[in-house]
């Protein structure tokens, strides 16, 4: 079987970023204004899950806070498994 490279295709392949502090402080303001997940993740111009996941990792029994979300983020960064090169 033969496959053949398709520009339109690999066109919308996208990368992974990882939400900046900043991103994270505009999430915490607008949902606070009663912004619904949606229109948050055309504001910030990411993903609609990218915003869902943030809130599930991060929220805790105060609510979504930036100060902590971005702490817990920095912890499992740390504590990943790195891939062997």
């Amino acid at each position: 079987m033969l496959i053949a490279f398709s520009p339109a295709r690999d066109a919308t392949l996208k990368t992974y970023k990882q939400l900046t502090y900043e991103q994270r402080c505009q999430i915490y303001a607008l949902s606070k204004t009663g912004m619904s997940q949606n229109k948050i993740s055309k504001q910030l111009k990411v993903s609609q899950s990218t915003i869902s996941r943030e809130f599930s990792r991060n929220t805790g029994k105060r609510g979504y806070r930036f100060k902590q979300a971005q702490t817990s983020t920095d912890t499992r960064r740390l504590v990943a498994v790195k891939p062997l090169n």
